[in-house]
């Protein structure tokens, strides 16, 4: 087992929060205004999206670094729609775009994100368990 710990502490009297890991970094968190937050910070739902983004911007990065392509920036935009009028309102589908800059080879991308996702993409498994998860790609040559 890999333990994991964040603690989360309130910041005021309402629902901002922020989440430190052990290593000191911080999130903000709150809830949206139509319940009492302030948008302070992220809200929990936003920030599984983000993390889906950022564990398959890691893969790809890494994957590409592997086969020496010239990847000169990422960008990756995650939308996701939930369910409605019920509690818990989980993902029902989740889905990632990713616009990658470079002299890129296509074949090589599309490798590197289909195994991201697909596979290596810990938190992309984590919500196929209720979500299909989709994902689409571009090439901008820099």
């Amino acid at each position: 087992m890999n333990m994991i710990k964040v603690e989360l502490s309130r910041l005021n009297d309402a629902f901002h929060m922020e989440a430190r890991n052990e290593q000191g970094s911080i999130i903000h968190l709150d809830a949206s205004p139509d319940i009492g937050g302030q948008n302070l910070g992220m809200r929990p739902m936003q920030l599984l999206l983000a993390a889906f983004g950022g564990c398959s911007v890691i893969d790809i990065i890494n994957i590409l670094k592997k086969q020496r392509q010239d990847l000169q920036d990422v960008k990756v935009t995650v939308t996701g729609e939930r369910q409605k009028d019920v509690v818990p309102s989980l993902y029902t589908e989740v889905h990632a775009h990713f616009k990658l800059f470079g002299n890129l080879d296509q074949s090589k991308v599309e490798k590197a994100v289909t195994l991201s996702v697909d596979k290596y993409c810990s938190v992309a498994k984590t919500l196929e368990a209720t979500a299909k998860v989709t994902y689409s790609f571009e090439i901008i040559n820099g």
